[in-house]
């Protein structure tokens, strides 16, 4: 988000959008600088993500390719069960950043992408890369919106924020140390046909964790990193604290509508009062041209608050992949505890077996005490066996720490850097904001003094 709060304004103006963005993603790979070294060491160790990252490493994507969603475009056709439908594609522009840094600049490549390719993309990242905190979509409906403001997917100045929103989902990826070297990321920037395929052929849909299992695992594992469940309590303070003030500011909206809208009654009671007057009559239509104009300034005051509220949003929607990852934290650590209390048990029965001497009660114990112990030659099968499956328990845990170890140190390093990212850019919007709203006051002013003028000249 950071100078994303300047780009948002221009939200009319596309082509002036599009620059300030390039300037938010040259400032993203200004502070990755010193981060991008041992994130794309951290990358290449992973088994999963190796076969998806780009041969070129040690740069995000952001410093080769100028990226941009320069419009949106209403369209119609027939989905998947034969039904007419209507929907909005986005238009992405890339460029060789080399050649616009030698003043070729040449024609951007360009293709059309549906909100749901957005989503696909996404799912795909949070798959491959689950020790990192991915960043949000922009929202696919209108939430905590004002009573005026459309909650239609479809509205033109809803479609234009959620341009703006994908561009900035964009420039994140782009701009992560990690992310950007994705080459299923490099296909959705540059094919426009077959991406999909390619991205399917990773099965990373096969590596999805059940929700049922991942629910399981937040209730029964037992010795979770602290660290992660700071953080876990953290996202849900994050997301409940940026969840009011959206409410607040919704509300706040309303009622700051409705006064500028009352400075409009002023208006017209000014003007019509001026036609009855001969002396005063001048003044009385001048003041009510202050009046309407004051009370019209309020949509546009109002369209860009919503660009702020955009930016809350997104780390509204960002404590949900912090969850994420440490959710993927507690799966991950359950399974080691599975793994080694099934390794502890295995070596229990391997002992008894081998003495004699059995610690637990057991039905097979009991079994043995009435009908007699088994045979030498199927005891002898059993230690065996367990002797196999014991090797294979405790290759299974060597697996199962390492991985868990892994996501661990990897998580933390991103939930880190998220932290920085959020600080910075949530200071920077409020300040913004603030700033905003001294200068709406400042008008407000001016409106009355302009209109005491109008007064004193009666």
């Amino acid at each position: 988000m950071g100078t994303l709060c300047a780009c948002v304004l221009a939200h009319h103006q596309p082509h002036h959008h599009s620059a300030e963005s390039k300037r938010m993603a040259e400032d993203g790979r200004d502070e990755l600088v010193a981060t991008d070294d041992e994130s794309d060491h951290t990358a290449a160790d992973g088994s999963s993500s190796l076969n998806n990252t780009m041969v070129e490493e040690g740069s995000t994507l952001v410093r080769r390719m100028e990226i941009c969603v320069a419009e949106a475009e209403k369209r119609s056709g027939k989905n998947t069960v034969n039904m007419q439908e209507t929907f909005t594609v986005y238009l992405i522009e890339t460029r060789p950043m080399d050649a616009v840094a030698e003043g070729r600049n040449p024609a951007p490549d360009s293709l059309w992408r549906r909100y749901s390719e957005f989503e696909l993309l996404r799912n795909y990242l949070l798959v491959t890369y689950p020790y990192i905190v991915v960043p949000p979509l922009p929202e696919k409906r209108a939430e905590f919106v004002w009573h005026k403001l459309s909650a239609d997917n479809m509205d033109p100045d809803f479609v234009e924020r959620r341009r703006i929103g994908l561009e900035n989902f964009l420039l994140r990826v782009a701009s992560h140390p990690v992310l950007s070297n994705d080459k299923i990321l490099h296909h959705f920037l540059t094919e426009e046909y077959g991406w999909k395929e390619v991205v399917y052929e990773t099965g990373f849909q096969a590596k999805a964790d059940s929700r049922i299992r991942a629910l399981s695992a937040t209730f029964r594992v037992r010795n979770p990193d602290k660290r992660f469940m700071e953080m876990k309590h953290y996202s849900d303070q994050l997301q409940s604290h940026t969840s009011q003030l959206l409410r607040a500011r919704a509300r706040v909206a309303d009622r700051l509508y409705g006064v500028y809208k009352v400075h409009g009654n002023y208006g017209r009671v000014f003007s019509e009062w001026s036609a009855i007057e001969k002396e005063m009559g001048d003044g009385l239509q001048s003041a009510g041209h202050h009046m309407d104009a004051y009370a019209a300034s309020i949509d546009d005051i109002l369209e860009e608050e919503e660009h702020y509220a955009d930016q809350l949003k997104e780390y509204l929607f960002y404590a949900e992949a912090l969850r994420a990852v440490c959710r993927k934290h507690e799966l991950t650590q359950f399974e080691l505890e599975m793994a080694s209390q099934d390794l502890i048990s295995k070596k229990q029965q391997h002992e008894e077996l081998a003495t004699g001497i059995v610690r637990t009660f057991s039905f097979k114990g009991m079994t043995n005490k009435i009908f007699g112990q088994e045979a030498p030659v199927q005891r002898e099968a059993r230690i065996k066996l367990l002797e196999e499956l014991i090797a294979e328990g405790e290759d299974t845990v060597k697996e199962k720490t390492v991985e868990c170890e892994e996501h661990v140190e990897r998580a933390w390093v991103d939930m880190q850097r998220f932290k920085e990212q959020k600080d910075k850019d949530l200071r920077e919007a409020l300040i913004n904001y603030a700033v905003m709203q001294i200068s709406m006051c400042k008008k407000g002013i001016q409106m009355w003094s302009n209109a005491k003028e109008c007064f004193l000249k009666m």
